[in-house]
C-alpha cells in the first residue's frame, strides 16, 4: 500500500516476456529509461519488485554500517584524502 490507500495496477505480459510497468509503479520506485528492476521472493512467498539501483545502494549502505567509528569517525576531508589516494594511486588502500 502506499499514499492514498491500496491501488491495483495491472500489466499485460507481451510474447517476449516483456511488460510495460505502469507510471504510478515507476513513480514510486522512482524508475527512469535505462532502469534495472529487480524480482525478489519475501519469506511469505511474495514476489518483491524493486529499483535494483537503489537496493543495490541500500546493501552497500549497509555494509558500511560502523565503518566511520571503526576509523575514528574521520572528516569528510579525510575521506577526500583517501579517495584521491586510491584514485591517483598515492597511498594505501582502505
Amino acid at each position: 500500500m502506499w499514499k492514498g490507500g491500496f491501488k491495483m495496477n495491472l500489466a499485460k505480459v507481451q510474447p517476449t516476456g516483456q511488460v510495460t510497468v505502469p507510471i504510478e509503479i515507476r513513480r514510486l520506485l522512482n524508475l527512469k529509461a535505462g532502469d534495472k528492476i529487480s524480482f525478489t521472493r519475501n519469506d511469505a512467498g511474495e514476489v518483491v519488485i524493486d529499483n535494483a539501483s537503489i537496493n543495490a545502494i541500500r546493501k552497500v549502505q549497509k555494509a558500511f554500517e560502523g565503518v566511520a567509528s571503526d576509523l575514528g569517525n574521520p572528516s569528510e576531508d579525510d575521506i577526500q584524502s583517501w579517495v584521491d589516494e586510491v584514485r591517483y594511486g598515492k597511498g594505501r588502500v582502505l
